[in-house]
């Protein structure tokens, strides 16, 4: 169950702005549109694309590290994964199991298949975009196993984009549908409490000792 009381305790170490910043966000955050990373090898491409998530909206970013382990790099990511959800998966299979079993549409990202364009595509269900490594695209499991295929129109020479180059325009641009819609695409209310929690824990130094004496009264 939800401690509203320790929220309540917890935010009064924080200003009236910081309070109000963490509400205005949580108004624009979205599960209904989530990113899954499959061996993505540039580590600042990870983290690239989950700044991307955090600056559009995305809450939970699933991140597969079977081939070249961690790749997030704090430095690119500016901050962005204290704010978005990164789930870890050592295989491709585990994540797209959790994914699935979660209700969500498997949609893979490549120029290469006879893919839906951007513009034509509307997620009416909860729709997991996944994106795979630089060179190789995503693996065959991803595809086999994928719900439909969507790629970015190109009207020049090239025939891809950098991975967080895509996956930014993608997601910007689906967010925005998601927005616009009448789609029930908003965080529960219980899930922006918890996510309340979450950042003001994050946002406060030495907070593991404050909760221990705020229990032990």
């Amino acid at each position: 169950m939800f401690n509203d009381d320790l929220l309540t305790y917890l935010e009064t170490y924080l200003t009236e702005e910081r309070k109000q910043r963490f509400l205005d966000v949580l108004q624009n955050r979205t599960r209904w549109l989530t990113v899954a990373l499959e061996d993505v090898y540039q580590m600042h491409n990870t983290s690239a694309i989950i700044r991307s998530c955090d600056v559009f909206g995305i809450q939970d970013v699933h991140v597969v590290e079977d081939r070249f382990g961690k790749r997030l790099d704090k430095n690119i990511a500016v901050g962005a994964e204290q704010w978005v959800d990164v789930h870890r998966y050592r295989t491709t299979s585990e994540c797209l199991d959790k994914l699935k079993s979660n209700g969500y549409q498997i949609i893979a990202t490549t120029p290469h298949n006879d893919s839906q364009l951007l513009d034509d595509f509307y997620p009416k269900t909860k729709t997991a975009l996944f994106f795979g490594t630089e060179k190789e695209g995503l693996s065959e499991e991803v595809v086999q196993r994928a719900d439909g295929f969507l790629k970015i129109p190109m009207m020049g020479f090239s025939e891809s984009l950098n991975v967080s180059v895509s996956a930014a325009i993608i997601i910007q641009e689906l967010t925005q549908k998601v927005r616009d819609s009448s789609l029930d695409w908003h965080l529960s209310d219980i899930e922006i409490l918890e996510k309340r929690l979450d950042w003001t824990k994050k946002s406060i130094k030495s907070v593991e000792g404050i909760i221990q004496r705020y229990f032990s009264k």
